[in-house]
């Protein structure tokens, strides 16, 4: 491997100290020089290992090789033969610990920039597109996407593309799941998102919001609008909470409403419809990637200090490497090795009408030890006996984790589900239902953009392999 070169090309970014108080995105891309720079690293493997590692199977050594020719257009169409979304993949797929963890060079250097060149081609055709698609012949079946989550859009697009109709049915008013209300402006502009749906939508995708597929319209009366098969995208919007003292105080998030309300209803502008923090100090409970998002959207609201409360130590912190450096570099503090057990309130009985009443003040808070490894692998926390403390906050983000929302298995007869409210399928992924696919968090729980984009894929073979042996 002589001139090889071993370390990765770096990520422009804002520095940390600016940042931290805009919204704007962090990572800043690269320029074509440095693109075909790192393209150049790629050593273009026979076997291909890195396309393994990828849930949605971009053909990643040839999209590579043509950066590395400078060809970037042609780049882009051959990801976007496997891939609906790369301008969104190549900002938030957890790359590391999946196409570029198979990466040959990272047997014994930095492996190929895989997402960082994934981003550059999306962004390169974005901006030097006209917007121009080739919209398929209509084959003349109609498919239903309940959800326009990266689930939900990827099977819409691989259909659209077959020549299907295609309609997602959206509960929210904005296309985009939790691309546009869960993951931050600083990670995600909410354009690219939109351009992803514009291009879906030039190929033929109806796209319908303020629809609530439960209430609004149910799986029945989608099919007897003439659909003829329906895939269910509709993600784990429902958070969960630890059930401990104090949940139902004023000042009291969940992740998901805390991030929507910043994300989705511009909570962060002067005259907000939906207020939300703005100042004070700040305690996110959990370690995962919603976790870092919530702490660092606190941040960029003008919170005076943001606290990561974690059970286990950083080697367990299930967030991406890069978003935690990132948190650390803003001025994040991470409490690991602690676990809340009450969140403290201020009341004021001889006043009742003391605006102060009802409100956070604080998160109690007990030291941890790992012990054994559980289930998962991870060694378990463990209490320390008298070690209890108290965090001084304002406010407290529960961002633990969320479950599927029930509404559509408690309005789909025949819809069977998993104790965790997660909907059963199979390997093709078609639910209990005849001609119902379902795919993403709503199967799995809160997972990865890239594995519900997977079950996206699978789920627009199956329907197509369905609907096609029909005729």
């Amino acid at each position: 491997m002589a001139g090889i070169v071993q370390k990765r090309n770096p990520m422009p970014s804002q520095a940390p100290e600016i940042r931290a108080h805009n919204f704007e995105e962090v990572a800043l891309g690269y320029d074509e020089e440095t693109a075909i720079n790192e393209a150049s690293r790629c050593l273009g493997c026979k076997n291909q290992p890195c396309v393994s590692g990828c849930p949605v199977n971009i053909h990643i050594p040839e999209f590579i090789a043509k950066v590395k020719e400078g060809k970037f257009e042609e780049a882009y169409q051959i990801i976007n033969e496997t891939s609906s979304l790369p301008a969104v993949c190549g900002r938030v797929c957890p790359q590391e610990s999946q196409c570029e963890s198979k990466c040959t060079m990272g047997i014994r250097f930095e492996p190929v920039g895989i997402g960082r060149l994934e981003r550059f081609v999306a962004d390169y055709h974005n901006q030097n597109s006209d917007g121009t698609v080739n919209k398929p012949e209509s084959n003349g079946h109609k498919v239903a996407i309940i959800g326009s989550g990266p689930s939900g859009l990827t099977c819409a697009g691989d259909l659209a593309k077959k020549g299907y109709k295609v309609s997602i049915f959206e509960a929210l008013h904005t296309a985009g799941g939790v691309l546009v209300y869960g993951i931050p402006e600083f990670r995600l502009p909410k354009k690219i998102v939109a351009k992803e749906v514009d291009t879906l939508k030039a190929l033929g995708v109806d796209v319908k919001t303020n629809v609530i597929i439960g209430k609004t319209l149910t799986v029945d009366e989608l099919f007897e609008m003439g659909y003829e098969a329906i895939f269910i995208g509709s993600g784990a919007g429902l958070p969960r909470f630890m059930n401990i003292p104090g949940e139902a105080l004023k000042g009291v998030y969940s992740a998901n409403e805390f991030l929507t309300r910043s994300n989705l209803m511009k909570a962060y502008k002067d005259d907000p419809i939906t207020p939300i923090m703005k100042d004070g100090k700040v305690a996110v409970v959990g370690g995962g990637n919603v976790a870092m998002d919530a702490a660092r959207t606190a941040l960029r609201l003008g919170a005076e200090k943001v606290y990561i409360v974690y059970r286990r130590s950083m080697e367990e912190l299930p967030a991406r490497k890069e978003e935690v450096e990132h948190a650390q570099e803003e001025g994040i503090d991470f409490r690991l090795l602690n676990n809340p057990v009450e969140i403290l309130g201020y009341n004021n009985p001889d006043d009742p009408r003391d605006p102060k009443n009802g409100f956070v003040t604080g998160i109690k808070c007990i030291k941890m030890e790992l012990g054994e490894p559980d289930a998962s692998g991870r060694r378990s926390p463990v209490e320390v006996p008298g070690s209890e403390f108290v965090l001084d906050v304002d406010t407290v983000i529960m961002a633990i984790g969320t479950s599927p929302n029930p509404l559509i298995k408690n309005t789909t007869a025949g819809l069977e589900v998993n104790n965790r409210g997660g909907i059963i399928i199979n390997e093709d992924g078609l639910t209990s239902r005849v001609a119902v696919y379902a795919g993403g968090d709503a199967v799995t729980g809160a997972a990865t953009v890239i594995s519900a984009m997977g079950a996206g894929k699978l789920a627009a073979k199956s329907i197509d392999d369905y609907l096609s042996n029909r005729q």
